[in-house]
């Protein structure tokens, strides 16, 4: 008796596409064999099964074969007739693309199905490994050498869309992108950082073996979110040419200093004695260096601003040039004031 893909899904036989594939995703996220390690044999095994059947039953022409023949018919032992148009996995993303040809009463022949290789359905059902749906990756892994497993984590480079019959690289972006996360400490002092990459290479027998190799990123003080850098041919190779990884940079928040392009932003908050009379306040730059920031000659008004030139961020492509630091001043005004004050406050304002 032949497999039940209905069963196999968890589905009705009267299950809609979009069901079809809630289903998969559902139970391949479950049974992946990258999230079994110790139970890889079964788990491998249901993997490949949940994607025959959604490969089958996804396909409109696949699944009115299997609906009247089973399994068998569908792979190849269909009585003679029927004459139904070749398909492959649905959105021309199927492995071996198979055709019927009508025999007549006397008999006839077809192509069967031939199920393609399960990790290819996965990478265009998710647009690439299991990071997206919070997984360990089922391709490429990085992990921050430096900060251990709470870097990068794990994902897979595998995925994309569109591509015909067996032509996987149609499918496969030839880059996978990834996060550089950043502190703004990092970006302006500039740092190194390494990253474990476990990558995917499959042979010509069709065997995946994972290598493990660390990429070493130097980020340059006054790089900004968005900067590109790209390691040629250093991800999932399967065959058809390995990718490229391209890591941009992302500026985490700072807790006190905010970047505007070559300049740096910062609150600093005044009493109303010290915007009236004066202050100096010491500041703390992200060099570690610390500056006094001071007035004495003006009243400051709340919501003012000052600029000092060459204590922003180092600008990448001039070095030993600095934006400028903007400080933008608070005034915290008293909640209440008693009588007396209110007198002497009056008498000063007089004079």
């Amino acid at each position: 008796m032949g497999k039940d893909y209905y069963a196999i899904l968890g589905v009705g036989k009267d299950a809609s596409n979009e069901e079809l594939k809630k289903a998969y995703r559902k139970l391949a996220l479950k049974w992946h064999p990258d999230r079994n390690k110790d139970n890889t044999e079964a788990a491998d095994k249901k993997f490949k099964d949940i994607s025959e059947a959604y490969e089958a039953l996804s396909d409109k022409d696949k699944r009115h074969i299997y609906d009247q023949y089973g399994e068998e018919g569908l792979k190849g032992g269909a009585p003679p007739g029927g004459g139904f148009p070749g398909g492959g996995f649905p959105g021309g993303g199927g492995g071996t693309t198979f055709s019927f040809s009508s025999g007549g009463p006397s008999g006839g022949s077809f192509g069967g199905f031939n199920p393609s290789n399960p990790e290819d359905i996965f990478a265009q059902l998710f647009g690439g490994g299991l990071s997206g749906m919070g997984g360990r990756g089922q391709g490429a892994q990085f992990m921050d050498v430096d900060n251990g497993m709470g870097g990068m984590g794990g994902f897979g480079l595998g995925g994309g869309h569109g591509g015909h019959g067996n032509n996987i690289s149609a499918r496969r972006p030839q880059e996978v992108t990834r996060p550089l996360a950043c502190t703004l400490e990092e970006l302006y002092n500039g740092c190194t950082k390494k990253l474990k990459v476990t990558r995917r290479t499959r042979s010509a027998a069709g065997n995946i073996t994972p290598s493990e190799k660390v990429l070493q990123v130097n980020v340059k003080p006054g790089w900004k979110a968005g900067t590109k850098i790209r390691f040629n041919k250093e991800g999932d190779n399967m065959g058809h040419g390995a990718q490229d990884i391209v890591f941009v940079v992302e500026e985490k928040p700072h807790s006190m200093f905010k970047r505007d392009g070559d300049d740096l932003k910062v609150d600093v908050t005044l009493t109303l004695d010290e915007a009236l009379c004066g202050f100096k306040k010491p500041l703390q730059l992200l060099s570690g260096k610390s500056i006094f920031v001071s007035n004495s000659n003006s009243v400051v008004q709340p919501g003012q601003t000052s600029r000092m030139l060459n204590y922003g961020m180092p600008i990448s492509k001039h070095p030993g040039k600095h934006g400028a630091l903007v400080i933008t001043y608070n005034v915290k005004f008293p909640t209440t004031l008693s009588l007396s004050q209110k007198e002497k406050i009056r008498e000063a304002l007089a004079e």
